[in-house]
């Protein structure tokens, strides 16, 4: 799966889990993820590569939902397990 491809899956797997998604000008940094009385919220930045994006919308959904519980695509889960560890 391509770059685009893996970020539009995990855009998609974060809007189920109701996690709202903001995308905003930021520099190129990546962007991050951050709660909203008890709401979270990820912002993505626009002059970040998708691969950027793609690991702060991975991290994001490891710490908004049970991985255990969510069907994802193998390379999508192998994706997010990886970028979770990294986040530790």
């Amino acid at each position: 799966m391509n770059t685009e491809g893996m970020l539009d899956e995990l855009l998609q797997l974060l809007e189920k889990a109701g996690v709202e998604v903001r995308m905003e000008q930021m520099g190129g940094g990546g962007g991050g993820v951050c709660s909203v009385k008890g709401k979270s919220i990820v912002f993505l930045d626009v002059q970040a590569s998708a691969m950027e994006r793609a690991a702060v919308c991975a991290r994001a959904l490891a710490k908004a939902v049970n991985l255990e519980e969510v069907y994802m695509k193998p390379e999508v889960r192998q994706f997010v397990e990886r970028e979770d560890q990294r986040s530790i």
